[in-house]
């Protein structure tokens, strides 16, 4: 998280997601293969394995910083207290970190991020209107880990333009807008950029501070943040190609006088993105942790109101948003990482 507070990425929500599910996947596979590698008394050092993979995924996301993760690695390794090194081999371990994470890396490289545009937007009322900077198009037909294609969770279409149903939506986004309070304002700031760098960063140091109260092993956390992070992944796919197949207005363009708590991003309305991303993670992590379902039950309703309060959504957006991030976490959790 460090990394990405001091060189956050362009196209930032995605970018950050996108690193974070790569390495996060290059660290369970790194787990599984250190200990799938034994050979007689002795097997590769996981924690060797996993920092090795962790390296070369960032030095490959952060050339800039290459140098200080390798040095950051070397002295994790020469650390006394370097978990596991009694256990395992260093060398070996290292040796397998790096295959794996270069497996991940040609993955990562041939995912089509950022290739394919979302074309024109449509005109006419009820479609939304760019500001004129470049589409956010966050990961719009990148290639999936769980979808079988880009539309699988399309949801069902918005509202009708000028309908009752989207009339009530939006004078609740203007009766808020109206009588925002400092409270509704707090939280719409805090979940636009969270504890973390962006969506995904912030809800990553969630799934952290879970693992470590639950006294997770290694493989489990490492299995817990990759799957969290590629449902979020392919919750994301799925979000943008609905954006992009309904193109809808967003409330400050359909009534001028609804005020901002937070910046309006250049992308269509609906589902919400955010929405998306947290239902993805959070139900990854109530699978995780059914102890602590009604806690991260409502970091989602809390994730969800936020975007309203901000004045950028409506709260059939975040609805959507919500249930397909759900549906995103049920696929990756029936699918598999592990190869």
């Amino acid at each position: 998280m460090t990394l990405i507070g001091q060189r956050p990425p362009a196209n930032a929500q995605a970018a950050v997601s996108r690193i974070l599910t790569y390495l996060s996947l290059a660290q369970y596979r790194a787990v599984l293969a250190a200990e799938n590698g034994k050979n007689g008394s002795t097997h590769p050092s996981v924690p060797a394995a996993v920092g090795a993979a962790s390296a070369a995924v960032l030095d490959t996301f952060f050339p800039l910083d290459a140098s200080a993760i390798d040095a950051q690695l070397a002295a994790d390794l020469a650390s006394p207290g370097w978990p596991g090194a009694a256990q395992g081999d260093a060398t070996s371990g290292l040796a397998v970190g790096r295959a794996v994470a270069s497996a991940v890396l040609v993955l990562a490289a041939t995912d089509n991020y950022l290739v394919v545009s979302p074309g024109v937007p449509p005109v006419g009322p009820g479609f939304w209107v760019s500001s004129g900077a470049p589409i956010v198009r966050s990961l719009y037909r990148v290639r999936p880990f769980f979808l079988t294609s880009q539309n699988q969770l399309l949801p069902p279409p918005p509202p009708a333009f000028g309908s009752q149903e989207f009339l009530t939506a939006l004078a609740e986004v203007r009766a808020i807008s109206d009588t925002r309070t400092p409270e509704q304002v707090a939280l719409a700031q805090f979940w636009n950029l969270g504890v973390a760098p962006f969506t995904a960063g912030a809800e990553n140091l969630i799934a952290d501070g879970l693992i470590r109260d639950h006294h997770r092993t290694e493989r489990e956390a490492a299995r817990i943040l990759a799957y969290a992070n590629a449902a979020a992944f392919d919750a994301q796919i799925a979000c943008f190609d609905a954006k992009f197949t309904y193109w809808f207005i967003r409330p400050v363009q359909a009534d001028p006088l609804i005020t901002l708590a937070i910046g309006l991003p250049n992308h269509p309305s609906y589902p919400s993105a955010h929405a998306c991303i947290t239902a993805a993670i959070m139900n990854v992590l109530i699978d995780a942790f059914p102890s602590e379902r009604d806690s991260l039950q409502g970091i989602i309703q809390q994730s969800a109101l936020s975007r309203i309060y901000g004045g950028i959504h409506y709260r059939f957006d975040v609805e959507a948003g919500a249930h397909l991030g759900a549906r995103a976490a049920a696929l990756a959790l029936a699918g598999a990482l592990e190869r």
